[in-house]
């Protein structure tokens, strides 16, 4: 007797190849059996003329609440992870999700920025991404060098991150201009000593020198081989801007000189981020990322920009305020199409969303369990079709990339990069006996974000079946508003 077959459905594997017409078993949450299953079950699904696939696993999402997991669900995804920022304190992190509950699998790295924070203005640090935004109100963390006093606590603090569970190092270093190469480097071997990865949102986006995107690849590349770091790049796409050819030509040599250093993108030409980033202040702004002011859009209102004072404004009132940046104008050049491609489809890339969490007129935070959502919650849309985007458009309109391809760079990558610092994520990403039953089911001739920036929450259609845990998330295309069946992805060596 099993919990469920799911039968007659497009059987996909990434990693053993597997893309055949069959069933799959799942008991106790754990697959059983793949292939042609006669025994019986408690439930059935009937996956003819669907896919059947291990669940999207996302590196790189910022939201980490009910509300945004429910979101995510419909865009297949069953396992949600803060990486590039991170978390801290991590241990604290995790017992509030579990004691909240969640929908997703959910997981975080360790958030050096946070370090800083507290060893560098000494300010209580509170687990939440926003934490960082209003901590520019003081911005010595992030513009000043770490003296050795306070560089020692930095990696004291981090360090016990990763002894509590955190998935990695998060170095969002663009936010941190004042972190030097020796402070880096030291980040980098500590990670190296744990075989943890780094997620790395580079030191620079510009086009020009000095503090070209070029050079912050370029100091990357150097620290993977001084230290012998995983470094993981976050958002390749939006942090290369137009240098975006030639930065894959540096990190695919560094790749085959044996660096180990990969790579993430999502399917837009629009970023979004809070506007107390440093980026957004420079007196070059234009000149250095090809953008007018007007390309910087307020999530909460819709408001653009039109002056660097009008921004140093908001940045001085409100730092944590989330905004959009149109970098690339894909719907009406073709070249910023193509640019973007380089990007997404970068040999041996994953795709990972940088999803933003979901902000209501006054700027706060939703982390409530309506849903639908209100009406008036706006984040990016990338927060709710970045994988059923990238298969509308890469897959099924484009012809891109195969659907094993499509799979991989959805699940099976993904997991991989955390296999050394968490052996669990070897059950996740396939569709294989003994794996987790995390599983998404989904029409390939549907399957489609909705989501634009006009109407951002704005939930993905044709995920039939979500599954995570072997429990049903969402069933026949509707949301289960009683499943939270989310269980913690930790390091291995954390408290359990």
């Amino acid at each position: 007797m099993f919990d469920l077959v799911i039968r007659n459905g497009l059987l996909v594997d990434p990693e053993t190849g597997l893309e055949q017409i069959g069933d799959v078993a799942v008991r106790d949450g754990v697959i059983h059996h793949v292939g042609a299953v006669s025994g019986i079950a408690k439930r059935e699904i009937d996956a003819t003329e669907l896919v059947v696939a291990p669940g999207f696993i996302d590196l790189h999402a910022h939201g980490q609440c009910i509300a945004s997991d429910r979101m995510q669900a419909f865009d297949g995804v069953t396992t949600s992870l803060e990486l590039e920022v991170g978390i801290l304190p991590v241990s604290d992190w995790y017992a509030r999700q579990q004691e909240r509950g969640r929908v997703l699998n959910y997981g975080a790295s360790v958030a050096w920025a946070f370090a800083r924070i507290s060893a560098m203005i000494g300010r209580p640090v509170e687990p939440s991404l926003s934490f960082m935004g209003k901590c520019y109100d003081d911005p010595r963390w992030s513009e000043n060098t770490a003296s050795v006093a306070e560089l020692r606590t930095i990696l004291s603090l981090v360090e016990q991150g990763l002894e509590e569970g955190g998935l990695g190092i998060g170095i969002p270093h663009a936010y941190v201009p004042g972190g030097g190469a020796k402070e880096l480097v030291e980040l980098c071997s500590l990670a190296k000593r744990h075989e943890a990865p780094t997620y790395t949102h580079i030191a620079y986006s510009s086009n020009i020198d000095p503090r070209s995107s070029i050079e912050a690849y370029t100091r990357l590349i150097g620290y993977a081989g001084a230290t012998g770091a995983h470094m993981h790049i976050c958002h390749f796409n939006s942090t290369s801007l137009l240098d975006i050819r030639r930065a894959a030509e540096l990190v695919s040599t560094a790749q085959k000189q044996g660096l180990n250093i990969t790579v993430e993108a999502y399917p837009y030409g629009t970023g979004s981020t809070v506007i107390g980033s440093p980026l957004f202040g420079e007196v070059a702004f234009r000149e250095r990322t090809g953008s007018a002011y007007t390309s910087i859009q307020k999530v909460d209102d819709g408001h653009r920009f039109k002056s660097r004072q009008e921004i140093l404004d908001v940045q001085r009132e409100r730092p944590d305020t989330l905004v959009l940046w149109h970098f690339l104008d894909v719907q009406s050049d073709s070249s910023a199409q193509d640019l973007l491609d380089v990007s997404v489809l970068y040999p041996g890339g994953v795709i990972a969303s940088d999803a933003m969490p979901w902000t209501l007129p006054d700027g706060s935070v939703y982390e409530g369990k309506s849903w639908p959502l209100p009406q008036e919650a706006v984040s990016h849309p990338r927060s709710s079709g970045t994988f059923s985007r990238f298969l509308r458009e890469y897959l099924r309109e484009r012809h891109k990339v195969s659907l094993c391809e499509a799979m991989r760079r959805c699940s099976l990558g993904p997991a991989r990069i955390l296999e050394t610092v968490c052996p669990q994520m070897a059950r996740k990403g396939r569709l294989q006996e003994g794996c987790d039953a995390d599983i998404v089911v989904f029409d390939l001739r549907t399957i489609t974000d909705r989501a634009d920036f006009a109407a951002m929450n704005r939930p993905s259609e044709g995920v039939h079946h979500l599954l995570v845990n072997g429990q049903s998330v969402i069933s026949e295309g509707e949301l289960n508003r009683d499943a939270f069946p989310g269980q913690p992805v930790r390091n291995h060596v954390g408290v359990l």
